[in-house]
């Protein structure tokens, strides 16, 4: 399209995650009023695509048009459309980008791009297909403090070369008393889901650890689930196919070494730690172990001095310059998804690749399939080999669910 055309886009999925974006869009259109347009909403459950039209309407006075079934969409929204954003569950990620793209739209998707390293592929080869992009929806590495630390790691060497790091996340969630078990949903079927959190929340953790140390070589992991969780399903109880712990050491081409644990079916003690260390100091961090480093972070060198990784903030703006941070935080905009969606709309509007593109999100999403693959094989996996389709035994059922 031609650079500065308003984008005409569809939403696709109006379920939970997509409030954010939609917060994001709202954001933007405030900021750029000729940004974008949201021209078709569409969900299966009618009431929720209807809620995000009049949602739409409110912020940009025009409301988009409804759709159940985003095949419809694209049949009667043909030619009227530049994008789609894909907020859909994970099974669902492949099958609907594939056929925005052949319908000659650019796509974001949520992550995980597609349930398998074959689903995501799928969505790969399609892009260049049709000589369309293909973004992978990830908002935690466009934060302040991960800007921040990526400048820290691989510009300032503040506190010299990354060496190692741990993060570690140890909780309990007690399973639920006999005849008050929650209902069943999509997530608790890894054919319709991919896995558990390693795929989930993890997707955050392996595309922030890529970006700022490279990518990772060899996996080795073990993977269990410790409690049995049912849920309730059409009067029936079904057992959660996913895990709740596991221990994986990542070994990355430049050298670094990361070790990556979480549970949470382990009583009585509860503690978080998640440490990056470099040769000449570290970075402490808080929170959890998927969406860090946060803003409160401590920086220690090893002559003890200590300051916040909020306040070497301002030492990365006045590093880069003003034009650099101004491309990194377009209006001001700090909010991960805010970013992401301007990120995507801008790539559309000015024809260049987004940031994160669906090869940026395989190769993420690959390191958490090499855990359950090493997991699953009880042997060392090599992250390129997993790409490559030569390791699939934790993935073969799933492929052949979906015909992939």
């Amino acid at each position: 399209m031609d650079g500065g055309r308003t984008v005409r886009l569809a939403i696709i999925g109006c379920g939970g995650i997509a409030r954010a974006h939609m917060r994001g869009y709202e954001q933007i259109k405030q900021a750029e009023p000729d940004k974008l347009e949201i021209v078709a909403v569409c969900d299966p459950v009618e009431e929720r695509a209807k809620e995000f039209a009049d949602w739409a309407e409110r912020f940009q006075g025009k409301r988009p048009r409804v759709y159940t079934d985003h095949e419809v969409l694209l049949k009667e929204e043909a030619g009227n459309l530049d994008a789609a954003d894909i907020i859909t569950p994970h099974h669902l990620h492949h099958v609907i980008g594939v056929a925005c793209l052949e319908a000659g739209l650019h796509v974001m998707i949520e992550k995980p791009v597609g349930v398998t390293v074959k689903a995501t592929k799928v969505v790969v080869e399609a892009a260049k297909r049709t000589g369309k992009f293909a973004a992978t929806a990830e908002n935690i590495r466009r934060g302040v403090p991960q800007r921040t630390t990526w400048w820290l790691f691989n510009e300032s060497k503040l506190i010299g070369e990354p060496t190692l790091f741990y993060a570690i996340q140890v909780g309990y969630m007690p399973p639920p008393q006999p005849g008050r078990e929650p209902a069943w949903h999509w997530r608790v079927d890894k054919f319709l889901s991919g896995g558990g959190l390693v795929l989930d929340s993890g997707a955050h953790f392996c595309d922030t650890i890529r970006y700022l140390f490279g990518d990772v070589k060899q996996v080795h992991a073990v993977v269990k689930q410790l409690i049995p969780r049912p849920f309730r399903k059409d009067g029936e109880l079904v057992l959660d196919d996913r895990e709740d712990t596991w221990m994986a050491i990542l070994e990355f081409e430049r050298g670094l070494t990361g070790f990556w644990s979480y549970t949470n079916a382990a009583p009585a003690h509860r503690f978080t730690h998640v440490v990056y260390y470099a040769t000449e100091g570290a970075l402490i961090d808080t929170g959890d172990a998927f969406h860090g480093p946060w803003g409160n972070a401590l920086v220690q060198h090893t002559n003890g001095r200590v300051r916040r990784l909020n306040d070497l903030a301002q030492d990365f703006r006045n590093a880069i310059g003003e034009e650099a941070w101004q491309k990194l935080f377009p209006h001001g905009f700090t909010d991960g998804f805010v970013l992401e969606c301007y990120d995507f709309v801008d790539a559309v509007q000015n024809n260049r690749p987004p940031e994160v593109t669906v090869e940026d999100g395989l190769r993420a999403k690959a390191i958490s399939i090499a855990i359950y693959e090493a997991a699953t094989t009880r042997q060392t996996v090599k992250v390129q080999d997993v790409i490559d389709g030569e390791v699939e035994v934790y993935q073969r059922p799933i492929n052949e669910r979906w015909n992939l």
